[in-house]
């Protein structure tokens, strides 16, 4: 199955989330998976060997955790700004502070990505480490490509 087709069922996956889990049990269902699709797309599209596989996927495991932090708080200011933009206009002071949450959270990726990109060295050539970022980056930007689309600009 081609990248595309599954990183496009990956996001709408995240898009029916909230309108088809009315349970915590449900969420947590549907969040493994999600999860479980990405690696499904990960593990397509790597072309690891048996060896290189043995060293990747804890790797890939651990920034995965790791990137979940960073989606909790990209969710947060999300609903932050939800929050603000539900009430009226949304105050200088109240722009302000979730523009530098936002940019704060993709300093934090970008770190996360390189801190990951140094420890994938150790595991795996530098053109599956490349393969690798491109896949993450391609269903990254899916992700906030609908966020974007769905998220109206402050007032």
């Amino acid at each position: 199955m081609k990248l595309a087709s599954i990183a496009l069922f990956v996001v709408a996956t995240l898009i029916a989330l909230p309108a088809v889990a009315q349970t915590a049990s449900d969420m947590q269902i549907l969040a493994q998976k999600i999860k479980a699709d990405k690696k499904l797309v990960v593990a397509a599209n790597m072309q690891l060997t048996e060896a290189e596989a043995k060293d990747f996927w804890p790797v890939y495991d651990a920034y995965q955790k790791d990137l979940q932090g960073i989606n909790q708080r990209l969710a947060g200011v999300i609903k932050s700004y939800a929050d603000a933009y539900n009430k009226g206009p949304v105050s200088d002071e109240t722009a302000k502070k979730l523009m530098n949450d936002t940019i704060a959270i993709e300093d934090a990726e970008v770190k996360l990505k390189r801190s990951y990109a140094a420890k994938l060295e150790k595991v795996i050539p530098g053109m599956k480490i490349a393969r690798y970022l491109q896949i993450e980056n391609k269903i990254r930007a899916i992700v906030k490509y609908e966020l974007a689309a769905n998220i109206p600009l402050v007032q």
